[in-house]
């Protein structure tokens, strides 16, 4: 099985379905984590550098070995591929 990701902040969703978001009927929504989907509406609106932005201490944390710029650099490129962010071409 493959790895699914949210297509907000591409965070990994694991093996559960603990991570993600819920529509407004509080179904399980597919596509989204819970940090960026909740009730059937994303919880920020922002652009897609301003979530790399945000995400990017994270993505240090979870990565020891990585530098703030590698990890921009690494969204840059991941983040257009995700489907919140390509709804923004």
């Amino acid at each position: 099985m493959t790895e699914k990701y949210c297509q907000c902040c591409g965070m990994p969703m694991g093996d559960t379905d603990e991570m993600y978001g819920r529509n407004k009927d509080g179904s399980k929504n597919e596509d989204y984590c819970k940090y960026c989907f909740e009730n059937g509406a994303f919880t920020s609106d922002c652009t897609m550098d301003e979530m790399i932005e945000f995400c990017i201490p994270h993505m240090v944390k979870a990565h020891s070995d990585m530098t703030e710029n590698e990890a921009r650099n690494m969204m840059k490129k991941f983040f257009p591929t995700l489907k919140r962010w390509k709804a923004m071409d």
